[in-house]
């Protein structure tokens, strides 16, 4: 039987890298798959295609995690084609390294708007269509939440309140049932970290020397963490950071 027969899971930021493959693996495992994308709709509609090539359901939902109208969309959409809720994935990030120097307002908002109130607002609307069976709310972090690198600042803060976060959550959403958890990746090669420059870079190859299993990571790597978190095996795990990266600290 496969682990996530007859469930629904909304993942947020879902066209490509880590989302992308979250979406495909829990499709692959039997839950139906809202594609979440900001402006990638070719690459969530690729997504989606493929899923149901596969044999899988899943529809793509346009939508910004930092607009409060789009999220209630997002569950509408959710609840009109699907009926109901069990996984949330809050995967939705975006983030630029800069210098102290460099740091701006615009870009202190545009990282907290999506990575910090964008969790807040759609873990706000999920809890609204979790049935009395609960569910599993699943965030993405990163492993510079705990060891930030130069030039992070912004973004290994962002993630440091997704780490508290995840914590405050749990405690507040047990009694519905609610499990709350955590994901904390290392390097990922991923569509995001080739545009940064990360891949064949100094940075890559200081990154896997610090890791333990000696390579990058891989978006599977990560969509296999998601996928014990959203099933029952994880059932009695709530509050909890998986770090994800091999053994980097």
């Amino acid at each position: 039987m496969k682990k996530l027969n007859g469930k629904v899971a909304v993942v947020t930021g879902a066209s490509k890298g880590i989302g992308a493959a979250i979406a495909k693996e829990y499709a692959a495992n039997g839950a139906s798959v809202v594609v979440n994308y900001s402006s990638s709709k070719e690459d969530a509609d690729k997504v989606v295609k493929e899923i149901i090539a596969n044999d899988g359901k899943a529809i793509a939902v346009q939508g910004s995690v930092a607009n409060a109208d789009d999220v209630k969309r997002i569950f509408e959409e959710t609840k009109k084609v699907f009926g109901k809720l069990d996984v949330l994935v809050n995967n939705a990030g975006v983030y630029k390294f800069t210098s102290i120097e460099e740091v701006t307002e615009e870009e202190f908002h545009r990282q907290f708007n999506t990575n910090v109130l964008g969790i807040l607002l759609s873990t706000k609307e999920a809890v609204k269509y979790f049935t009395k069976d609960g569910g599993s709310i699943i965030n993405v972090s990163s492993v510079v939440s705990t060891s930030p690198m130069p030039g992070t600042a912004i973004y290994a803060a962002t993630k440091g309140a997704v780490d508290t976060m995840t914590i405050g959550l749990a405690r507040e959403l047990a009694g519905r049932k609610i499990r709350v958890n955590n994901i904390a990746p290392g390097g990922v090669e991923t569509e995001g970290s080739k545009t940064l420059g990360m891949i064949g870079s100094d940075m890559e190859k200081n990154i896997v020397a610090q890791t333990p299993l000696g390579r990058i990571g891989q978006p599977q790597d990560i969509a296999k963490i998601a996928l014990f978190l959203a099933s029952d095996d994880s059932g009695w795990i709530t509050g909890e950071r998986i770090q994800g990266a091999g053994g980097l600290r």
